[in-house]
Order: structure tokens, then sequence, then C-alpha cells
């Protein structure tokens, strides 16, 4: 599976930036975001089952991002909204070949996109 993200920039904190996840190539069961910041370790930030019945949300991006998914376009986006500095980060797009929990461990991701650069700053 090949996936390839974009949407990334610079924004104003309070502001709302929208990331998109294209994949291609294969299957999947599960496909969501993750986020590096400088001198951090990669986090799970969103998640949702290639259904959509299912998602889940770090604590600090809940109700602030959401997650649409499109199985006939085969996308994914990452909306989100009311950005804070702290969510700047490289955003990574990824899948999982399985199904199983939501909370992915970055370890265990079986396929990734490039990142793109999101930058909230004034």
């Amino acid at each position: 599976v090949q996936l390839q993200a974009s949407g990334g920039g610079l924004v104003q904190p309070g502001g709302s930036l929208r990331l998109s996840c294209a994949a291609s190539g294969g299957d999947y069961y599960r496909i969501g975001w993750f986020r590096q910041a400088p001198g951090k370790d990669r986090e799970l930030v969103a998640f949702i089952t290639r259904s959509g019945s299912s998602a889940t949300f770090a604590e600090s991006v809940q109700g602030r991002f959401t997650i649409p998914r499109s199985n006939a376009k085969n996308t994914v986006a990452l909306q989100m909204n009311s950005l804070k500095p702290e969510d700047t980060a490289i955003y990574f797009c990824a899948a999982m070949s399985t199904p199983g929990n939501l909370l992915v461990r970055s370890t265990d991701v079986d396929y990734w996109g490039q990142g793109t650069q999101v930058t909230v700053s004034s």
C-alpha cells in the first residue's frame, strides 16, 4: 500500500488546516495519522477503521480534530481545528494490513506515507 499525504503548511493559532492521505496499491484495515515534533517520539493522533465504524483520538486533540474518510475515493483526511502551537509537528499518514486495536504503536505500523509539516505560529 502506498500512502500519499498532502496539505500541510503554516497556520496561526486558533486556525484550521486539513491534511489528506490517498491510499493506493492494496487493502488496509485501519488508517490514520501520527505526528512527530522535534525531539519527541512519534505519537498517534487519530486512527479509524476502514469501515469508519470506530475511531480513536489522542487526548490532546480530542474535540478539535476529526478524521473524515472516503472509501470510494480511498482517502482519509485529518481536519484540524482550533490549532495550537503545540500541534506543530511533521504529520504522517499510516495504515495497517490487519484488523485490530486502533491504539496503534508507531513501531507496529505496516505502511507509512511521507511526512507533511504543520506549523502553528503567529
